[in-house]
């Protein structure tokens, strides 16, 4: 049964799903004068943007992550900032700090707050796992709360706002893990792997010569705040919350249902925060893709880069090679989906119908 408390979308917001589907599609073709391959990373990176959550990345180096997150700035007219992090990096150096500011007229000093590079729309956390936890969880509230607490005075960060970070799975020397709670408070963790052959002859073809592409404006602040309200809107039915619940929920050994492989090899499973991404992603999935309605696929298609830094695997799963992702994609063969979607065959749910046909 659909959600009840769900309004229907009026004809204007089916047109917005609309105009959405097309900007998914015009910034994917922008970004691709810039970035070769790599499209499902890209829509995994629009579906987090639309469904206002954040990022993190996670490739070897010279895998063009940080260029992915410039074009995809400049292709959406955001502000954009970088934060290399390093060891020596402090908390201010990313929120800013009070300093003292004299009047030359009167002589009369007082604060004034200098804003660091974290108010912006879009910004780079490039290799956040390079700096301590104490300056890493200056990204706590900002990414949560929106804003950040200097001197006891909050200041609200510029709307949209995202935290899309990058890390090297590689090289672990002279680096700093990311506590769980700071991973949990990122939607989606993306891998990012080689191009295929003929991408990356691709790739050597454009960056060894002098050809120079320009990516044009796609949409605006403003635009991305009305879709993003949109993707709020789509209702989705009890069964595919149900369906999302239950995925998130059987990564717990502690529940008395779940499959002897994950009492096997995890440690942790995922949290509530987990289910409500779920459905989001799926959300944003969907209206991507211009429909109107969340389906069970568009939960698995989302499963991998919203569960696989939420489960904290064993030492029999690290003793056979077995990863987060492993225990992803065994769970989407044993969850059953529930039959009235099998009955439903695709169609457009009731709730739409109204909607649809103004």
């Amino acid at each position: 049964m659909a959600d009840e408390s769900a309004e229907p979308l009026a004809s204007d917001d089916i047109a917005a799903v609309q105009r959405l589907k097309e900007a998914f599609e015009g910034l994917q073709n922008e970004m691709s004068k810039v970035i070769v391959g790599q499209r499902s990373v890209v829509e995994e990176l629009l579906v987090a943007i639309f469904a206002r959550g954040h990022c993190l990345l996670i490739g070897v180096p010279g895998l063009a992550k940080t260029l992915m997150i410039h074009t995809l700035a400049d292709a959406l007219n955001l502000t954009y900032n970088r934060i290399q992090f390093t060891p020596d990096l402090m908390p201010s150096d990313i929120t800013g700090t009070e300093v003292i500011q004299e009047d030359k007229a009167t002589g009369v000093r007082q604060f004034k707050f200098l804003r660091g590079p974290i108010f912006s729309n879009l910004v780079l956390a490039d290799e956040i796992n390079r700096t301590p936890p104490k300056t890493q969880a200056a990204l706590l509230e900002a990414m949560q709360e929106r804003q950040v607490t200097v001197g006891g005075e909050r200041h609200r960060l510029p709307d949209p706002f995202f935290v899309l970070a990058t890390q090297n799975p590689i090289e672990q020397e002279g680096t700093y893990p990311l506590p769980e709670a700071q991973l949990d408070r990122f939607m989606l963790n993306i891998l990012v792997d080689y191009p295929e052959e003929e991408e990356e002859f691709e790739i050597v073809r454009l960056t060894t010569s002098n050809i120079k592409a320009h990516v044009s404006k796609v949409l605006s602040g403003a635009d991305i705040l009305a879709l993003q309200e949109i993707v709020r809107k789509v209702p989705v039915a009890d069964h595919v919350s149900r369906y999302a619940v239950r995925l998130a929920r059987m990564t717990r050994r502690g529940n008395d249902d779940v499959p002897d492989f994950v009492r096997d090899y995890v440690s942790w499973g995922a949290g509530p925060r987990a289910s409500q991404y779920l459905v989001l992603a799926g959300k944003a999935r969907a209206v991507l893709h211009g429909r109107y309605y969340v389906s069970t696929d568009d939960i698995r298609s989302v499963a991998g880069p919203v569960l696989r830094h939420r489960i904290v695997t064993n030492f029999n799963a690290e003793a056979e090679g077995l990863k987060p992702d492993d225990i992803v994609k065994r769970l989407i063969k044993v969850v059953p989906v529930d039959e009235h979607e099998a009955e439903q065959g695709g169609k457009l749910p009731k709730i739409f119908k109204s909607a649809s046909a103004s």
